[in-house]
């Protein structure tokens, strides 16, 4: 008895970094007072999101805030706990949560709503797990070697958000997928390149090992903020990369109903302002990170309502 009261005030402690409501309830909520938790998370955490779902058919308006409300609790997990054991265990709480959910016997209110999802659209659970595994990976990995090492990284932050989506549009074949994917691993690459400083000041490089040394780039640059010519041309060589991978994920958005395209369009083309963003600072990330100004913003957001009602 004694080692489980340990193992309680433990867990306790972990959740301490975080804001309260995450910590998973002694009891069960309400299914209305599980959606009423994801909608708040997902309109108070993130403005893109909530902008976006302006645009998404109201039939699918909860579903999406099921889904996003998963997502940002476990993003938090990995991020914003401060502590690798810390992380790992929280992570592993909420994949035994998950597993509950499709047990049926949840008590998280993301996972009572979520329930309601994963059931209306057979989603498979290894989409939400895969996104665990990539954030468990940023609690051992901090380095990456090669291109093709930051992409199996995408493959479970990144490609699975995609998915979800999909199942939600009720499309489960593996050309809608490709495709996702493509714009998915753009939208984690642009996301990368922005936030250069801020992944090093948390232990991590997701620029390829292999890239620094054939731009004659040491790890000391990114350290002390040097955005010298070898470094600059790097970021070019990367942005003209992810610009590839976006364009081949251009042919989704003819391939879903035009209302959930809207909403593909709109993260896809945000994605390609932060990486008009880097262009136009000469890809000098390193000195003031990327961002796109609230005017561009607002005018990705009107082409998005002109869309809609044609």
């Amino acid at each position: 008895m004694a080692l489980k009261n340990d193992e309680m005030l433990s867990a306790a402690a972990d959740w301490e970094n975080l804001p309260a409501e995450y910590a998973i309830p002694e009891r069960a909520p309400s299914m209305e007072e599980a959606r009423e938790y994801c909608r708040r998370l997902a309109r108070s955490h993130y403005e893109n999101f909530s902008v976006a779902s302006w645009f998404l058919p109201a039939h699918l308006r909860q579903h999406f805030f099921n889904v996003y409300a998963y997502c940002r609790i476990s993003d938090d997990l990995g991020d914003e706990v401060g502590d690798t054991a810390a992380s790992l265990r929280l992570l592993d709480m909420w994949e035994t949560e998950l597993n509950a959910c499709y047990e049926g016997r949840a008590r998280h209110p993301v996972f009572v709503a979520l329930a309601e999802t994963v059931t209306e659209f057979e989603i498979p659970k290894h989409e939400f797990a895969d996104l665990l595994t990539a954030f468990r990976q940023d609690q051992r990995v901090g380095r990456y070697e090669t291109f093709d090492d930051v992409l199996g990284y995408c493959r479970y932050s990144a490609n699975p958000v995609g998915h979800l989506v999909l199942y939600l549009g009720r499309y489960r074949d593996e050309e809608r997928q490709r495709f996702s994917d493509y714009t998915c691993t753009a939208l984690q690459l642009a996301n990368f390149w922005q936030d250069v400083s801020r992944d090093y000041e948390k232990g991590r490089i997701y620029l390829p090992l292999e890239d620094l040394r054939r731009f004659g780039v040491r790890e000391e640059a990114i350290r002390d903020g040097k955005n010298s010519a070898q470094f600059c041309e790097m970021m070019r060589f990367e942005v003209a990369r992810t610009r590839e991978w976006f364009t081949q994920g251009l042919p989704l958005v003819k391939k879903v109903e035009r209302k959930l395209a809207i909403d593909i369009e709109l993260f896809s083309r945000g994605g390609q302002e932060v990486l008009q963003a880097i262009e136009r600072q000469g890809y000098a990330v390193l000195s003031r990170r990327p961002s796109i100004s609230k005017a561009r913003k607002l005018a990705l957001v009107a082409r998005a309502a002109v869309g809609k009602l044609r």
